[in-house]
């Protein structure tokens, strides 16, 4: 971890979403192939009712393994699949629902993971916010020790 840390394109976005999320998957995998970038899809792939944590624990182990340059999850609150998320070491997931959010968990947290609320953010809003974290760079400084004490 060091200041300006951006994404490494060359590995792939994983993205995963429950029933809540799935359109808004679908959405943001088109968004992200469109900015370049390879996306992993790890589900749902319909609108039937499933778990949030069959989906999130498969792409936060795809960030907390280094396989994946970062990971989306969406679900209808963000909520669920952020707290599966962060169970993981390495994963540092932030739900977000506006723009400063967003820049902030990547400038302070060096969040790796974004979690989105589908329920409460419309799809311009949610590719918004997706481009602010994907551009935004960790700080560094004086966060750095605040974030490498996260993982227990």
């Amino acid at each position: 971890m060091s200041a300006n840390t951006t994404f490494d394109k060359q590995l792939p976005v994983v993205i995963g979403a429950d029933h809540a999320g799935f359109a808004y998957k679908e959405m943001l995998k088109q968004q992200l192939a469109d900015w370049g970038w390879t996306v992993d899809d790890k589900g749902t792939y319909n609108t039937d009712s499933v778990d949030y944590p069959d989906f999130a624990h498969p792409v936060a182990s795809a960030v907390a393994s280094g396989a994946a340059a970062f990971g989306v999850l969406i679900c209808g609150s963000g909520e669920g699949v952020c707290i599966t998320a962060n169970k993981h070491n390495n994963v540092r997931a932030a739900l977000v629902w506006n723009n400063d959010v967003a820049q902030l968990a990547r400038q302070h947290n060096n969040a790796n993971t974004i979690c989105l609320p589908a329920r409460f953010v419309s799809e311009e809003q949610a590719k918004e916010m997706l481009r602010l974290f994907i551009e935004t760079p960790f700080e560094g400084g004086r966060h750095e020790n605040r974030v490498a004490k996260i993982d227990c």
